[in-house]
Parts: C-alpha cells; structure tokens; sequence
C-alpha cells in the first residue's frame, strides 16, 4: 500500500510544481501538438476519400499529449547533476519519482491542449463513437506505459555515457517514423505493414488512435492488444535489468 501513496504524493508534487511554468508548459504542448496536425493535413489532402484518417490523426494528436515522456529531464539530467546521490537514499524505488513527475506532465498536457483537440476535431468534421473510445481507453494506459519504460531505459544511458541525450532522441525518431505518427501504419507497403504493427513504437502510439478512429477490425483489435502485452512483459524485466547494472556501475565509480 506504501508504493502507491509515495507515487500519488509525487504526482501531486509535481503537478503543482509545474503550475508555475504554465507559459512553457504552453510551448511544450503545442511542440507535442505539430507532428500530429501536420499529418493531419498533409495525409486528409493526400488521401481525401479516406475519412478515417482525419479521425485517425485528430485521436492521434489526443494521445500523443497524453503519452509524452520528459525521462531525459527527469532522469538523465538528474543524473549528470548528482541527483541520483539523494535518490538512492530514499526507502522507496527510485522510479517512483520520475513516474509520478511523467504523470503529473501528463496530465497538464491534456488541459492544456484539450482547446487544440477540440478545434482539429471541429475543424476537420470528425467525431468518436463511445464504443470506439472506451476499446481504445485501455490500448492508451498500455500505450502510456510502454512510453514511459521506453524513454525511462533510454534515459538511464547516462549512467554509461554522456551522450543520453541523442540515445533518448533516436528513441522519438523511430517513434515519429515507425508509430504512427509520420504515416498511419495501414498505409504502409503490404510487405511492411506486419513489421509496422508488431514493433513497440505503435504500441506505444498509434494503436490507440486507430482504435479510437474505428478503423480496425476486432481481430486486429486484439492483436495489436497482444502486441502490447508482449512488449510490456519485455520492457518491464529489462527497466529492472537495466538499473540494476547501471546502479552498481554508479556505485563502484564513486557516485
């Protein structure tokens, strides 16, 4: 029962924290709300008989904001600044810090870009089926999941080099290219479309946002719920794996 409490008091930590810098909590959602909208236009004007990828793009936009992960804020730069010392002090795991600080982002990034949703979503005449929505809803906590462990094994880098900060942005690169967000994975060539649906970056994406836009069958529903099962049953093990190597690495060097 602990765990929880200690992850819940540093949500609200951070959330309140972050009620000082609204302006550029303002700037970062807007970053987070380009890609998404760009498609959007550039794929509804390439594609104009598909109408499902105007919705596809507008529930993208909604989880893309609700899925952004800061790790390399909250973890790489804590540890270049010496950070990790106080950390590893504390009677709780160390994750817990950064996921209650990747919540409380989170959360922000939704009020404040709800305004930008709902004007893609009037602009574009699209609208959501509850049925649709609550499918997606647990695809999107997967989903949310699998991109904090993601970055959170990305960020912990920086207890072996100096150069976290290009790993961690490799790792949104392949996102932006292989989850959804640079082409919906249903336009894909047919011979890449199965590597597209089964590798993480849509897991941690786009799944949630073709579920939402209705446009998968229950079949691929269910797959693509397997295919998150199976990556979070990987990502979990090798988060632990990867700090506990780097933790004694730390150590035996004097940190």
């Amino acid at each position: 029962m602990r765990t929880p409490r200690v992850l819940t008091g540093y949500a609200k930590r951070a959330f309140l924290e972050w009620t000082a810098f609204r302006s550029f909590l303002l700037t970062l959602v807007v970053n987070q709300a380009v890609t998404p909208l760009l498609g959007l236009a550039v794929w509804s004007a390439a594609l104009p008989n598909e109408p499902g990828i105007s919705t596809y793009y507008v529930a993208l936009l909604a989880v893309q904001l609700m899925t952004v992960s800061q790790e390399y804020y909250s973890v790489t730069m804590r540890i270049y600044e010496g950070g990790l010392n106080e950390d590893l002090l504390r009677p709780h795991p160390v994750v817990l810090g950064p996921l209650g600080e990747s919540i409380a982002v989170r959360v922000w990034h939704l009020l404040i870009g709800l305004p930008i949703i709902a004007g893609a979503a009037a602009f574009a005449g699209v609208s959501f089926t509850s049925r649709d929505v609550l499918l997606a809803i647990p695809a999107l906590l997967l989903a949310a999941t699998l991109s904090f462990l993601f970055v959170y094994i990305l960020a912990l880098s920086a207890l072996w080099t100096e150069q976290a900060g290009g790993i961690t942005s490799f790792g949104g690169t392949m996102v932006f290219l292989l989850g959804g967000v640079a082409a919906p994975i249903d336009v894909f060539p047919e011979r890449f479309r199965p590597l597209g649906e089964a590798l993480p970056f849509r897991a941690m994406l786009g799944f949630p946002a073709e579920i939402a836009s209705g446009t998968l069958t229950e079949r691929k529903i269910l797959a693509g719920y397997g295919w998150q099962a199976l990556w979070l049953a990987l990502f979990v093990p090798l988060a632990a794996l990867v700090w506990s190597a780097g933790v004694r690495r730390y150590t035996a060097v004097g940190g």
